[in-house]
C-alpha cells in the first residue's frame, strides 16, 4: 500500500521489477538509463550517506537544479529519512534565493551542476545554516561531494546503517510533512507550502485512474520538477510505471521528442502557443498549392470539437494524410497525450492539437492544492473546451458568493511555513481553501475559471474588467507574444503589448519596412496600425468597457530571467507596471 512518497519505490519492485528505463538522462547528446533495482539501491545508499554524515529527521535540505534522474534518487532519499525536502528554481534571482534559502532554515543543499553552484553560492554564503553542499552530477562540482560520492559511501556503510534506516522509514506518517515548496511570488514574498506525503499521493492515485498511458509507454520531461505540478506528474508516472526521460534542456524539447518518440509529455500553454506557431510559421514559408492545403487544414483543425459529425471526420482523414502527419512526425509520431496546467490554455490550441491526434487535456490546480482540483481526461464524457474539467476524486468544490473557488480535500496542504497568519487568510474554519480564482461549474461538472480574484479591477465607472481573459485572446494573434491589461480605477482599458518579434521581423521584410532594431521597428505606423487591427478584432469580442482603447508596444522580449515573467510563465504584474510606468503616464496623460 502507498501511504508515503517513498512507498512507490516499492510499488515499481513489485509491479514493474522489470523495467530498465523507468528513468533516463541525457548528458552531452547520449541517454543514460537506471532500471527500478538502480532506484531502491541508490535511493537507499543515499540515505545511508546522509545518516552517517549525521542528518536525522526533521532536517531540512535544499535542492537546486534541472531536470535528470538523479533529483528522484535525492527526493526519496530525503523523503524516507524524514528530511524535508526545499526545492528551488535554478532560474530566480539573488534576492529570492537569499530569501527562501535563510527562511527555511535549511541545512545543507543539492545543486545540479557547477553552472547552477555559482550561481546560488551568494545566497549559500549568505545562508549561515547551510554547512554542506553536494552536487547532483559526478565530477561537475570541485567543491562538493557528487550525489555518486554519496552513493559509493552508502554501500560500504550499508551494514552499519541498514537497520536505522527501516526504523525510520517505519515511524514516518502519511501526515508528516515531506516538502516544503517556495510559491513563485507573483506579489510579494514567496510563501513556504507545507506538503505531506498525504497531500501528494491523493493527487497521484485521483489522477492515475484517469491517465490512458501504461507501463508500455514514454514520457518526456521538461518543466521544473522544483514545480508541484512536474513533481506530482513525476510520482504520478512512476506509480504507473511509465519511463520517464528528462530532456537535456529547453532547447533539446524538440530533438528529445524524436528521439524517444514519446508518448505523453505535460507543458505549460505558452510552449504550446510557441509551437503552434512555428508550425503555421512553417506553413507560411510554403507557396502555391502547399499553402493552400496547409492553410485549409488548419482552418480545419480550428473548428473540431468533441464527437464530430462524420462529415468533418472525413475531411480531417484527407488533412491527416497531407498535412498533420508530417506535424506529428517532426514530435516523434507517436505523442498521444499533452496535459496542460499553470495557466489558462486558449481554446483554438486544444481543439488544434485534438484535431491532430494529440488528446490536449488543461488541468486546474495551485501548490497549495498538491495541486491538481480538476481536470479534463478522456475517459467517457469528461472533456469540455473552455474548462479545467471535472473535480477529482475525494475533492470538494463550491463556489463562494462572489464567485472565488473553494476546495477541501486531502490535497490541501498543511499551511504555510512559519506563517501562521497567512494560512488562516486562505484556509478558513470550515476546512475550504480559498483559491483566489474565480470561476463556475459549467452543467454542475466542469469547472470554468473566469480570472484571479486579486486581478480583476474595477475602471473608473465602477464596471469590473477581468484582464486574463482578455490577455489571452489577445495572445491568440500571431503578432503578440505576451499583453498585459491595465486600466484600474481608469475611465478606458489599455494594453502594453509585447510583439511577437519573430513573426513581426518576417512581416516586415515582406512589406519592405526597413528599421534598425525592435525600438524602431515599434515605432513604425504600419507596426503599430497593424497590431492595431488585430486588437481592433479583438475588441469586437469584448463588451463595450472591457474594450482596449489604447496600447504601446514595448522593445522588450517579456522573460524569467529579465524578471516580467515568474518561473511558471505568468505575469509579473507590478514588476510589469514599474517598468512601464512612464508609458502608462503617457496613455493616461498623469
Amino acid at each position: 500500500m502507498v501511504k508515503r512518497t517513498f512507498d512507490i519505490i516499492d510499488h515499481l519492485q513489485k509491479n514493474y521489477a522489470f523495467k530498465n528505463d523507468i528513468f533516463a538522462g541525457k548528458k552531452d547528446g547520449i541517454w543514460y538509463t537506471f532500471s527500478v533495482d538502480d532506484y531502491r539501491k541508490y535511493t537507499n545508499y543515499i540515505s545511508i550517506a546522509l545518516l552517517h554524515l549525521g542528518f536525522k529527521k526533521g532536517d531540512k535540505i535544499l535542492s537546486v537544479s534541472t531536470n535528470k534522474p538523479e533529483w528522484n534518487f535525492m527526493d526519496f532519499a530525503l523523503a524516507q529519512l524524514g528530511i524535508v525536502h526545499i526545492p528551488v528554481y535554478p532560474n530566480i534571482n539573488i534576492e529570492e534565493y537569499v530569501y527562501i534559502f535563510n527562511h527555511s532554515d535549511a541545512c545543507a543543499i543539492f545543486v545540479g551542476d557547477e553552472v547552477i553552484f555559482q550561481r546560488v553560492k551568494p545566497a549559500i554564503e549568505q545562508t549561515p545554516s547551510i554547512e554542506k553542499i553536494f552536487c547532483l552530477r559526478k565530477n561537475a562540482c570541485v567543491s562538493s561531494l557528487s550525489i555518486y560520492d554519496l552513493i559509493d559511501l552508502g554501500n560500504k556503510e550499508e551494514n552499519n546503517y541498514s537497520r536505522q534506516l527501516q526504523e525510520i522509514k517505519n515511524s514516518i506518517m502519511p501526515d508528516d510533512v515531506v516538502t516544503i515548496i517556495y510559491t513563485s511570488g507573483t506579489t510579494g514574498t514567496p510563501k513556504g507550502v507545507m506538503l505531506t506525503h498525504n497531500n501528494l499521493l491523493s493527487n497521484v492515485l485521483a489522477t492515475v485512474n484517469v491517465q490512458p498511458l501504461t507501463n508500455k509507454h514514454r514520457v518526456l520531461s521538461f518543466l521544473p520538477l522544483c514545480h508541484v505540478y512536474e513533481r506530482m506528474m513525476n510520482y504520478h508516472f512512476q506509480y504507473l510505471g511509465i519511463s520517464i526521460y528528462y530532456a537535456e534542456s529547453l532547447a533539446t524539447i524538440a530533438e528529445d521528442l524524436r528521439q524517444i518518440k514519446a508518448h505523453g509529455m505535460n507543458v505549460v500553454p505558452r510552449l504550446l502557443e510557441s509551437l503552434f506557431d512555428k508550425i503555421q510559421a512553417k506553413g507560411k514559408d510554403t507557396g502555391g498549392i502547399k499553402k493552400k492545403i496547409f492553410n485549409w487544414a488548419v482552418k480545419l483543425a480550428l473548428k473540431y470539437e468533441m464527437n464530430p459529425s462524420l462529415w468533418y471526420r472525413i475531411k480531417l482523414k484527407i488533412a491527416d494524410l497531407l498535412v498533420f502527419r508530417k506535424i506529428k512526425a517532426s514530435l516523434g509520431g507517436q505523442l498521444k497525450i499533452i496535459i496542460s496546467g499553470g495557466a489558462a490554455i486558449q481554446v483554438r490550441l486544444l481543439r488544434f492539437f485534438w484535431a491532430i491526434g494529440i488528446q490536449t487535456l488543461e488541468g486546474y490546480g495551485l501548490t497549495e492544492t498538491s495541486p491538481v482540483i480538476a481536470v479534463n481526461f478522456p475517459k467517457g464524457d469528461n472533456v469540455r473546451f473552455g474548462t479545467v474539467g471535472p473535480v477529482i476524486e475525494k475533492v470538494q468544490v463550491k463556489i463562494a458568493e462572489d464567485g472565488e473557488i473553494l476546495c477541501k480535500g486531502p490535497n490541501v496542504m498543511k499551511g504555510y511555513y512559519k506563517d501562521d497568519e497567512a494560512t488562516r487568510q486562505v484556509i478558513d474554519e470550515e476546512g475550504w481553501f480559498h483559491t483566489g480564482d474565480i470561476g463556475e461549474l459549467v452543467d454542475g461538472k466542469f469547472l470554468k475559471i473566469t480570472d484571479r480574484k486579486k486581478e480583476i479591477f474595477k475602471n473608473a465607472g465602477g464596471k469590473y474588467v477581468a484582464p486574463q481573459v482578455i490577455e489571452n485572446k489577445l495572445k491568440e494573434s500571431i503578432f503578440i507574444e505576451q499583453a498585459m491589461v491595465v486600466g484600474e480605477n481608469e475611465k478606458f482599458v489599455s494594453a502594453i503589448i509585447s510583439p511577437n518579434f519573430n513573426h513581426l521581423h518576417f512581416w516586415s521584410v515582406k512589406h519592405k519596412i526597413h528599421y534598425r532594431d525592435n525600438i524602431d521597428l515599434i515605432q513604425n505606423m504600419m507596426v503599430v496600425d497593424r497590431i492595431g487591427k488585430e486588437i481592433d478584432k479583438i475588441n469586437q469580442t469584448l463588451s463595450p468597457h472591457e474594450q482596449i482603447k489604447k496600447f504601446k508596444l514595448v522593445a522588450d522580449t517579456w522573460s524569467i530571467q529579465t524578471g516580467e515573467l515568474s518561473p511558471t510563465l505568468k505575469l509579473k504584474r507590478k514588476v510589469i507596471l514599474e517598468k512601464y510606468k512612464s508609458l502608462l503616464c503617457e496613455i493616461y496623460k498623469c
